[in-house]
C-alpha cells in the first residue's frame, strides 16, 4: 500500500484530504506542522510527502528539502491557496507536483493516482 505523509496546518483541510485518500486505498500520516513531519521521515518510509506551502514554524518549501535529505526516493506534491509561493516551490523542488487551492478532492486523488499509476490514469482518458 502506498504511504503518504501529509503536512497540513488547517484542521478541516487535513482531514477532508486524509478521508479522501484513505477512501482511495491509500495509508497516510497525517500532521499538522513541517517540524512534526521531520521525525516521522527518519522513522518511516513515505511514497509521498503531500504537504501545504505556507504552515507555521516550517513551511512546506523547507520540509521538502529535508525530505530530499532524509528520503531521497519520496515524492512530493505541495497544496497551496497563494499562486506567489507556487513559482518559489517549482523553483525549490523542480520536480514536485503542485496543487493549487480550492481545487475538488476528486482531482487531489487523481493527481495521486497519476504519480503512481500513470498508465493506468491514460488508459481511462
Amino acid at each position: 500500500m502506498i504511504k503518504i505523509l501529509l503536512a497540513e496546518d488547517e484542521d478541516a483541510m487535513r482531514k477532508h484530504l486524509t478521508r479522501a485518500l484513505e477512501k482511495a486505498n491509500y495509508h497516510v500520516v497525517a500532521v499538522d506542522r513541517g517540524t512534526e513531519a521531520i521525525p516521522i521521515l527518519e522513522s518511516e518510509r513515505f511514497d509521498l510527502l503531500l504537504t501545504d506551502i505556507v504552515m507555521p514554524e516550517m513551511d512546506g518549501i523547507e520540509l521538502a528539502q529535508k525530505c530530499a535529505a532524509i528520503c531521497p526516493d519520496t515524492q512530493v506534491m505541495f497544496i497551496t491557496g497563494f499562486s506567489g509561493v507556487t513559482l518559489r516551490a517549482g523553483q525549490s523542488i523542480p520536480k514536485a507536483k503542485i496543487l493549487s487551492k480550492p481545487f475538488h478532492l476528486r482531482d487531489l486523488v487523481l493527481e495521486v493516482d497519476r504519480l503512481f499509476n500513470p498508465e493506468s490514469i491514460s488508459d481511462l482518458n
